[in-house]
């Protein structure tokens, strides 16, 4: 499988996520699924076949975490030397060119994006248009309701 980059931010989102399935929801369902056979028949018990359906999606959840965290490459911006150039897990500050208005995104791995956030997936059209510039260059992006052009503002590593 292929390496998934994720920044040291979205590592631990995924490693809390994973210890509150199998800590917390794991054990809960487990105690549902007991007292819902207490109650007898199981062909006919709501409850019972609600709590293994839950109890499928939580441990396919466990399971995709785990993948992923097995497979992930951790990259922190702060120490890559990228003299100034927009790459994985940099915040940049963008000003469209037609209005003005400034946009503030980070680019982060495809679990962690967020656009209310302001985090955007490293394979969307705006963050692959930017890896590589730098400060003061023209980003143009082909997004699906046409062509944008923005210039770099500030690139910065947090």
């Amino acid at each position: 499988m292929n390496k998934v980059p994720l920044t040291a931010r979205g590592a631990e989102q995924l490693r809390e996520e994973l210890r509150r399935l199998k800590n917390i929801e794991r054990p809960r369902i487990i105690k549902a699924i007991a007292e819902a056979r207490a109650h007898g028949d199981l062909k006919e018990n709501a409850e019972y076949h609600a709590a293994r359906e839950e109890q499928g999606f939580i441990e396919g959840r466990i399971k995709e975490i785990e993948a992923k965290l097995s497979n992930a490459q951790i990259i922190d911006p702060t120490q890559m030397n990228a003299g100034g150039k927009v790459i994985f897990g940099a915040t940049v500050v963008l000003a469209d060119e037609e209005s003005g208005q400034e946009v503030t995104y980070q680019i982060v791995g495809d679990d962690e994006a967020d656009i209310k956030q302001g985090r955007i997936s490293v394979n969307s059209p705006i963050a692959r248009a930017l890896i590589g510039k730098e400060e003061g260059d023209i980003a143009v992006v082909n997004a699906p309701g046409g062509t944008r052009e923005y210039e770099i503002v500030e690139v910065r590593y947090e």
